[in-house]
């Protein structure tokens, strides 16, 4: 990899389409919406076990393989997709045709592919708002900083940031409980653009080919121009 760049434009033309790391664009831009003090939520006794309990549920996914419905609802844009998710490090995700879109993780990068623009974006990995979920070992405090929490009926929400890289995006996961299941996050950037990514028929400890990681590449002209 020559050079980890990045094309805020780019980036954001796509809309809530390229949210998944529009949070890195805005970062490396200089935006400073969320460069503040960040606040931890007070946790009770049993706020602090259930999340200890998310903790090692998300420290428990090794693979992970699930369809999922991404809405932006700055645009009430809709995609659907595939998501594949190797830990630590690794994550692919492919939307639906008639897009051909494509984002990927390999442990060092993350990567987006616009095959619109035949342009392809790359940043470090820790600048994802998705490193909460690829990281060798999931902690939910300390350098990530517990911004909300909430129980519901056999559910909870969870507000997280990157202590030291606010501006990556804030993000919210819901999970179910008993069993607990990783269901949904939304994602937050710094301009308050907000998307959010439901997971369907998620499968767990399948085993992924590296293939499915590998870094896009734009696709060659040819000689004509074509």
């Amino acid at each position: 990899m020559d050079q980890l760049a990045l094309s805020r434009r780019a980036l954001l033309a796509r809309g809530g389409s390229t949210l998944l790391i529009a949070g890195t664009a805005l970062a490396l831009s200089g935006g400073s919406a969320f460069a503040k003090k960040l606040k931890p939520v007070a946790l009770t006794d049993q706020d602090k076990a259930d999340v200890a309990r998310i903790e090692a549920y998300l420290n428990g996914i090794t693979t992970m393989q699930a369809k999922f419905q991404q809405v932006s609802l700055s645009n009430q844009e809709i995609s659907f997709g595939m998501i594949y998710v190797r830990r630590p490090g690794f994550l692919r995700v492919q939307y639906d045709p008639p897009r051909k879109d494509i984002l990927v993780a390999d442990s060092i990068a993350i990567s987006y592919y616009d095959a619109e623009l035949n342009q392809l974006n790359q940043a470090p990995l820790n600048l994802s708002p998705l490193w909460f979920l690829l990281r060798d070992n999931v902690k939910l405090g300390g350098d990530v900083t517990v911004t909300s929490f909430q129980r519901g009926p056999n559910a909870f929400q969870i507000g997280i940031v990157q202590t030291d890289e606010p501006d990556a995006g804030t993000v919210t996961m819901t999970l179910g409980d008993k069993p607990l299941e990783l269901q949904q996050w939304t994602i937050v950037d710094q301009k308050g653009n907000e998307v959010r990514v439901a997971l369907y028929n998620a499968e767990f400890g399948l085993k992924l080919e590296n293939s499915l990681f590998r870094t896009p590449e734009k696709k060659q002209k040819n000689r004509n121009g074509g």
